[in-house]
């Protein structure tokens, strides 16, 4: 049985879970004293007892699926919004008029076997923690005991940090190149970095430009609290942005289909293995790794670290080993454009 807690305020609030809309419900007493307290509780009491004895509605996986994904709208990206619907949609389509209440491990251990034979191991780890998190959510009583496909590790060998540098030095998307390739970037990072986002040669990257469904979102946010951060611009970069049109807010205006288009055509047309182009993010964190960046400092300038992090960047200050970081980097990446 729920117990009530006295609030600040004197009044006396009694909080219950709902497992029909997978909520707490609250009530409160003003009543002084013991008998505000066994008020609140009574009224508690009363809603799970009307609770159990009413008819359940008897919800399908679909249905289950969809109400999670309706309560995390305002709260996850608007592209892992849009992941979950589209493997709700491509991935999961089989399970979804199944009765919850009459689900086991064995009927989801048919269905990830099925899904299993035409996709990869990672896109039935999605979509099977998609289903089980959903499943929590609005029936939490269910257990399931599933043996999930391995996920094969995979080896990428990157071309030759030269190589590419020689294709994209002088082409229309070597800005955003090497954004991603000299500082670490992801492509909506890059899409949303904006010229006010420089002060004093040091870029902050605070917002992102997604596309879900052919609309372009701007958020005022990165993908995680740590990518929030801060890094000084070497030389040419800040050229090639001084170059841009005075008009021109962002460092980009390509959407990210356009960008990674133009990428895929640049690697082609100078016979170089393909890549995606968040991949010449991995290109940077492999440099970091080839000049002995110690962790802390490569992590920082990636945006792959620990919740300390985000609180040092907002200081506007670079400590004397992270502006060595810099210098290393910046003297890598100098005298590989130079020597071309």
């Amino acid at each position: 049985m729920a117990t009530a807690k006295q609030l600040p305020s004197g009044s006396w609030r009694c909080r219950v879970y709902d497992k029909t809309t997978g909520k707490y419900v609250s009530f409160t007493s003003q009543l002084p004293g013991k008998r505000g307290k066994a008020e609140a509780e009574l009224m508690a009491r009363q809603f799970q007892l009307e609770r159990r004895s009413a008819p359940r509605k008897r919800l399908t996986v679909g249905e289950c699926i969809d109400k999670y994904i309706d309560s995390k709208r305002n709260i996850l990206s608007p592209s892992t919004i849009d992941g979950y619907i589209r493997s709700r949609k491509n991935n999961l389509a089989e399970i979804c008029d199944y009765e919850v209440s009459a689900l086991n491990s064995e009927q989801v251990q048919l269905f990830i076997n099925g899904i299993a034979a035409t996709k990869s191991p990672k896109t039935v780890k999605n979509a099977y923690g998609l289903l089980t998190a959903a499943l929590n959510v609005h029936a939490p009583d269910l257990r399931l005991n599933v043996t999930l496909p391995k996920v094969p590790k995979k080896i990428k060998q990157l071309p030759p940090v030269q190589d590419v540098l020689r294709a994209v030095i002088g082409s229309e998307i070597e800005l955003p190149c090497l954004l991603a390739m000299w500082l670490g970037l992801r492509m909506s990072e890059i899409r949303g970095a904006k010229k006010t986002d420089i002060k004093d040669g040091i870029l902050t990257i605070h917002d992102t430009i997604v596309t879900v469904d052919g609309e372009h979102i701007e958020k005022h946010s990165t993908k995680t609290i740590d990518s929030t951060r801060q890094i000084s611009l070497p030389e040419r970069l800040q050229r090639l942005i001084n170059a841009l049109p005075d008009e021109q807010l962002y460092l980009t205006t390509l959407s990210g289909n356009a960008l990674y288009k133009r990428f895929s055509r640049l690697l082609e047309d100078n016979h170089i293995e393909h890549m995606t182009f968040h991949e010449l993010r991995h290109m940077n964190a492999s440099v970091m790794v080839l000049l002995g960046i110690p962790d802390k400092y490569a992590m920082e300038r990636g945006g792959w670290s620990s919740p300390h992090i985000m609180q040092s960047v907002y200081q506007h200050t670079f400590s004397e080993e992270q502006t060595e970081v810099d210098k290393r980097i910046d003297e890598y990446f100098n005298a590989m454009v130079e020597s071309l």
